[in-house]
């Protein structure tokens, strides 16, 4: 359905026992393909461990070109590997009070993307999502 490009201007990570982690990271970018428009949220994944996957809880809000609000829910995994262009799977849900956008209200999305490192470490993360709809179909006998 759509891409979005994005990266995380500011983030924060506190270590917790275990291994674990959390993080909160501020995204700022935007989408293209059948939704148009500015991308800006709030991730708030944990980790289980310094090697092991982020889970994301990805809240954000997508304001089309058109001027219609799109909220966003992602849910999956970002994987640790491969270096330089970690995986991104999940799925993703809309909600929205515009016309032009209202069946998304009740669409299952799947994600694919990757989180691409910058020549300088200092730099955020590019991160690129492919969002497309899960299409139900009828069950055979």
């Amino acid at each position: 359905m759509y891409r979005i490009r994005f990266t995380y201007p500011e983030s924060w990570a506190v270590s917790l026992e275990g291994g674990w982690e959390q993080h909160l990271y501020l995204a700022e970018g935007r989408c293209e393909g059948s939704v148009v428009g500015r991308f800006r949220g709030a991730n708030f994944p944990y980790r289980r461990t310094s090697e092991g996957p982020f889970c994301p809880d990805f809240r954000a809000v997508i304001v089309t070109d058109d001027e219609a609000t799109i909220m966003v829910d992602l849910q999956g995994y970002g994987r640790a590997y491969p270096a330089g262009r970690r995986q991104i799977v999940g799925s993703v849900r809309h909600t929205s009070d515009s016309d032009a956008y209202r069946r998304l209200n009740d669409v299952v999305c799947v994600c694919v993307g990757e989180v691409r490192a910058q020549d300088d470490p200092a730099d955020s993360p590019k991160l690129v999502v492919d969002v497309a709809e899960l299409v139900w179909e009828p069950i055979a006998d």
